[in-house]
């Protein structure tokens, strides 16, 4: 009889930078704070990031994430902490000495050059000979789609261009790291999703590990590996999108990331996986699954229950909900059509509303719940989560 195989939970997909069996730290950010002042701008942070990483730093203006990316350039020098790249110690290095290059937010191209001098010029400041030169140069314009453009000034490209022409003078010097501030803040909603796609791909295609600055949630979501939350200087979660936003450790996290309703209460039971949290003006208490290990929590515990607008149903009240573990009534008072999904805010009694998020999954000139309408709602135990911070 055969042996039986046991497959690895990894088997048949690809592997992500730290799951990878030679996967080690690349770039380490230990303990930085950053001073200016009586003002702290980067708090006691500690980031490691790993080869290959599409990395995010994600924060509201004023939360420390540029500071702490002009520190990995080498603009600014930590007050405290220890900043390595590839287990070289770069803390005090200036700017030329880094194995990072930096594409600027407002791209910084030389308008009076050509698409080929613009991403030429950091090769010719460094002395590589022409030869090289023209490989290197016309490889990573083939690589970003630019070949047939070189001999254009940047005014007489579109934004998405400019954006690419930029990206490639940055990669063509083949730096370790690629830092990026605020990259796609400059294009419209449609090309700035178009990009997105197109930086992923080349970022893949080349390895080089990026870190990036934005303010933008979709943007994070969509183009990192992983990221990390900035508020006050400090990092308030750290992890993968999916982590981050079906996860939040923290109401910070939670109410930043997406939308969310959040309803305070206390535990009123705790039974194996799963808290009953009673929250005032219900008459039962709310259902939650939770994890003993990673969310312990006790008896009359203050906690909130926090529950994505996407993971409630909905449904127009006719007086036979059904049993679910939590249900409630309500009235719609705000309605938004917005093609692909339908946002609602009900009315539950108490000064309370609930947003729902609705997908509109057929085709109807007629809408199924409107304003005022009186519906149900409910939700999985296992779709909400418990915040104890």
């Amino acid at each position: 009889m055969p042996e039986a195989s046991v497959s690895s939970p990894t088997a048949g997909r690809r592997l992500d930078p730290w799951e990878r069996p030679d996967a080690r730290t690349y770039v380490r950010i230990a303990n930085v704070s950053k001073q200016f002042g009586g003002f702290t701008a980067v708090d006691d942070v500690s980031i490691d990031i790993y080869r290959s990483e599409l990395f995010a730093l994600l924060g509201a203006s004023g939360c420390g994430k540029t500071t702490l990316l002009r520190m990995l350039a080498g603009f600014e020098t930590p007050s405290s902490g220890r900043i390595t790249i590839d287990d070289q110690d770069i803390t005090h290095l200036p700017p030329y000495e880094r194995p990072v290059n930096m594409m600027f937010q407002s791209y910084a191209l030389f308008p009076h050059m050509s698409v080929w001098d613009n991403v030429a010029y950091g090769l010719k400041q460094d002395g590589v000979g022409r030869t090289e030169i023209r490989r290197r140069v016309g490889q990573i314009l083939e690589l970003v789609q630019l070949a047939p453009w070189a001999k254009r000034k940047p005014h007489q490209l579109s934004g998405g261009q400019r954006q690419r022409v930029a990206l490639a003078r940055a990669l063509v010097k083949r730096p370790k790291v690629l830092l990026l501030d605020e990259p796609l803040a400059a294009l419209d909603k449609k090309l700035r999703e178009q990009t997105q796609f197109e930086l992923m791909n080349i970022q893949d295609e080349v390895g080089v590990t990026f870190v990036f600055v934005t303010h933008d949630q979709e943007e994070a979501m969509t183009l990192s590996t992983r990221m990390a939350v900035m508020d006050k200087g400090r990092v308030m979660q750290m992890g993968t999108p999916t982590e981050i936003y079906e996860f939040p450790a923290n109401r910070f996290t939670a109410d930043f990331i997406g939308s969310i309703n959040m309803m305070d209460g206390t535990v009123a039971r705790l039974d194996g996986g799963r808290a009953q949290v009673a929250v005032s003006g219900f008459d039962r208490p709310f259902t939650v699954a939770v994890d003993p290990a990673t969310t312990p929590l006790r008896q009359g515990q203050p906690v909130a229950v926090a529950v994505r607008p996407e993971k409630i149903a909905v449904h127009r009240d006719t007086g036979q909900a059904g049993e679910h573990p939590n249900l409630l009534r309500g009235v719609v008072r705000d309605f938004a059509y917005l093609g692909d999904a339908s946002v609602l805010r009900v009315d539950i009694g108490g000064g309370r509303l609930i947003e729902v998020t609705a997908p509109n999954t057929r085709r109807a000139l007629k809408r199924e719940i409107d304003w005022d309408d009186p519906v149900v709602l409910w939700w999985d135990p296992e779709a909400a989560v418990v915040l104890t911070a």
